[in-house]
């Protein structure tokens, strides 16, 4: 019987007391592929073994876009309010809370400004960790303060769409936010200023019928869901079976919404190629 126990300092300790491996030292993709987090890290949170990517947020967009990791956070005090006085489960003041909170943030998007290969850009990263990345009036408020800002100091924006749809707990404030952003990228192409759109999983709802599609060039990370309704609804709406990978970013791209699918180890360069291309200017190595 001593086969089935574990002795510890001299004492008989029973199997169930062994010490469980701790959490977080490994990562199991979809497909089935285990890859060691801090492997996983290296490789830009991508699974070598099966090219997966794993959702990240605006940290870690913000460490592969910027140079050095610098830059200047824009409106990084902005909260929500609850003007509606929502409550479905919780209170709305009580679910930010909690959400800033678990995440760290102030909501589901930041904005910032600094290099990337050199030359001055302006990023908006969304985080789905925050409510589901929704979109509420703070989220449109910082994009739209981030497109002023890049007009009065004429540079490239990029968005990185990270969203399930509009938040629900702001309702009708959380729709206007379509139009606002609309607006000012409306703004931002008659300065002449390029705006490249990064849709990564999943990109849906208000988003998708918004900023997240008006770029002057559409890109996405691989396999990345992009859609209004997602795949679910739809069928369960036309009561119809799906084709293969539908609204996958392969999928959109071949039905000509998005002009290229990039992996994360490709999109700093791939990014500033497209801005040195729309503004004629010698293309960065």
């Amino acid at each position: 019987m001593a086969w089935f126990k574990r002795q510890e300092k001299g004492i008989n300790t029973p199997t169930e007391a062994k010490k469980d491996t701790p959490k977080g030292l490994w990562y199991k993709t979809p497909s089935g592929k285990i890859i060691d987090t801090e492997e996983l890290k290296r490789n830009l949170y991508v699974s070598p073994e099966d090219g997966y990517h794993v959702r990240i947020g605006s940290k870690e967009y913000f460490e592969m876009l910027f140079d050095d990791n610098t830059f200047e956070e824009l409106n990084s005090k902005i909260t929500a309010k609850d003007p509606l006085k929502f409550e479905d489960t919780k209170k709305y003041p009580d679910r930010l809370k909690a959400a800033q909170e678990k995440t760290n943030l102030k909501d589901a998007v930041r904005t910032a400004v600094g290099k990337s290969l050199g030359k001055d850009i302006v990023i908006a990263a969304m985080d789905f960790s925050f409510i589901g990345g929704s979109m509420g009036s703070v989220v449109g408020e910082k994009i739209a303060r981030a497109i002023d800002y890049s007009i009065q100091n004429n540079l490239p924006f990029l968005m990185v769409s990270k969203s399930g749809g509009a938040r629900m707990m702001e309702a009708s404030l959380s729709l206007m936010q379509l139009v606002k952003t609309s607006a000012k990228l409306a703004q931002l192409a008659e300065a002449k200023i390029p705006y490249i759109s990064l849709c990564t999983d999943p990109t849906t709802g208000g988003t998708t019928a918004s900023f997240a599609m008006l770029g002057d060039i559409n890109i996405a990370e691989p396999n990345a869901l992009i859609a209004f309704a997602g795949p679910r609804v739809v069928r369960d709406t036309t009561g119809k079976d799906l084709p293969e990978g539908f609204q996958r970013s392969e999928f959109v791209l071949e039905h000509g919404f998005l002009d290229g699918i990039y992996e994360r180890k490709n999109l700093k360069k791939q990014i500033n190629l497209y801005i040195d291309l729309i503004q004629n200017q010698p293309i960065r190595a």
